[in-house]
């Protein structure tokens, strides 16, 4: 079975501000949407970063980065 696509595409062109990425990245999981983040991010994504700013649910965030 094929995941349907989301309703909405969000972009977000070369973020700086990781705590707006966070707040949107939430939004984005609350409306089923995908969150496209275009290079180059001024934050870190790694693990330790996102665990170290509670950002638990980024894992159900359909993300893409380009």
């Amino acid at each position: 079975m094929t995941e349907p696509s989301p309703t909405f595409e969000v972009v977000l062109y070369q973020p700086e501000i990781p705590q707006n990425a966070g707040n949107i990245g939430r939004t984005c999981v609350g409306c089923d949407a995908r969150l496209w983040m275009v290079r180059p991010l001024g934050f870190q994504l790694d693990e330790r970063s996102l665990r170290r700013a509670g950002l638990d649910y980024w894992k159900h965030l359909n993300l893409e980065i380009c």
